[in-house]
């Protein structure tokens, strides 16, 4: 039986269900301070979030400490496109907005001293975690009347024991252990086939769900050369996830075929190296910068494997491979700076900037994985009660317009897209010294 996979391709690229978040795949940091500071922490790490930004900040604690913050990503992305195919009457538009939706993160950290120069600690939170969630009813013109959904999810939630180490006064170390479980799922239309020689069909509505493991480490330097100044250095080492779910198509059982495969797809989370540094011109003011490289030049394509062995043929035969997708993902720097003022001995005000480029090209920019450069602009204000500390949170990143065209879609379609995002973030930490 002949199954060419002809419009599968044109499918997936319209299907505009994004994970894209800030920082590639990643979030634009974990604790309210941190967040409020422009994530500009790495040479500050000095409260519960230290394991995610420098596990080397956590050396300085004395007493015992617990943390928690919570963190809700609100996304609003537009798309609109507008193209012209050989056969004239057809001239689809789209113009979408995706719908209110919420994405939340967390860390709960906890660290203890064991000796003069020894913290252990434990934290556990997403480092990861996005999605969006389209109106199908804004794409009809490409699924002949029918609202197929178009959502997706991806998240990274890793428990982190941690270590650190006083080497000296003015020197720290810290390194953490990252055991990493992932979810990824998502919905589109699942495009037309040919499953019989000059057959045609409907392959209906595309969804997958899918989950698995993965291992990687942080590492922390932190020194202070003088009371007023402290300099960090982070590294995060690779972690990739061996996925493994269930996919489905709805109207392949109307044809007597499977309507399911398992599958499994494997996600590196990149190499990740900060540096900041963190300064006191005078007792009530810190100001910090940092510089986040990111690898995501490993990124370069991702591969799905359906177990099913007609699944395997349908989304290869004909020289389309559909199950694989090109991204040619580049290596992003961002730049980050902060700054705290006490406005008094309990309470504290801060604001943040962040320059954070775009990791993927125009030339592969594609719906399922776009990927804007944000300009993100936070602020927040911190009020201690004693031993207990409480933060409250905002941040804005305002993503550039994007009007690119894939470049292996020149040959067929002339015209435009444009796609945009901007995410709200709030978020609220509550930390206690014992």
């Amino acid at each position: 039986m002949s199954k060419r996979t002809s419009v599968l391709a044109l499918t997936a690229l319209l299907a505009l269900t994004s994970f894209a978040s800030a920082n590639g795949l990643n979030l634009n940091g974990l604790g309210t301070r941190a967040q409020s500071m422009g994530g500009a922490f790495v040479g500050v790490a000095d409260d519960f979030s230290a394991v995610f930004w420098n596990p080397a900040g956590a050396a300085a604690f004395r007493q015992t400490t617990f943390g928690f913050c919570a963190v809700d990503l609100i996304p609003k992305a537009t798309y609109r496109f507008e193209y012209e195919i050989s056969i004239p009457e057809i001239n689809p538009l789209i113009d979408a907005t995706t719908q209110v939706s919420h994405y939340l993160g967390f860390l709960g950290a906890y660290y203890k001293p064991i000796g003069p120069k020894i913290v252990v600690g434990l934290g556990i939170g997403t480092p990861s975690g996005f999605g969006t969630l389209w109106d199908g009813d804004d794409f009809l013109d490409l699924t002949g009347g029918t609202p197929f959904d178009r959502s997706s999810k991806v998240g990274l939630f890793s428990i982190s024991p941690l270590v650190a180490v006083s080497v000296n006064e003015w020197l720290s170390v810290g390194a953490t252990l990252n055991i990493n479980h992932g979810i990824f799922s998502l919905k589109r239309p699942g495009g037309n086939a040919s499953i019989e020689p000059g057959q045609m069909v409907d392959l209906g509505q595309y969804e997958e769900n899918m989950n698995g493991w993965g291992f990687g480490a942080t590492f922390g330097i932190m020194a202070r050369p003088i009371e007023a100044l402290s300099v960090g250095l982070t590294v995060r080492t690779p972690s990739t996830i061996s996925f493994e779910g269930l996919a489905r198509l709805s109207y392949l059982p109307l044809h007597d075929l499977p309507g399911t495969s398992d599958l499994e797809r494997k996600i590196t989370w990149p190499l990740w190296i900060a540096g900041g540094v963190s300064f006191r011109p005078v007792d009530r003011l810190l100001l910090s910068a940092d510089v986040h490289w990111t690898q995501w030049s490993k990124i370069d394509r991702l591969t799905t494997d359906y177990l099913d062995p007609f699944w395997a043929d349908l989304f290869t035969t004909g020289g389309i491979d559909s199950s694989s997708m090109r991204l040619s993902w580049e290596n992003a720097l961002q730049v980050r700076f902060g700054a705290e003022y006490a406005l008094n001995p309990t309470m504290s005000i801060r604001a943040g900037y962040t320059r954070d480029p775009a990791p993927g090209p125009d030339s592969t920019l594609n719906v399922l994985l776009p990927t804007f450069t944000f300009n993100a602009f936070s602020a927040g204000v911190g009020k201690t009660i004693g031993n207990l500390q409480l933060d409250f949170g905002l941040e804005y990143l305002a993503g550039q317009e994007r009007t690119p065209m894939p470049d292996f879609w020149l040959d067929i379609l002339q015209g435009f897209g444009t796609y945009d995002m901007n995410i709200v973030v709030p978020s609220i930490s509550i930390q206690y010294r014992f």
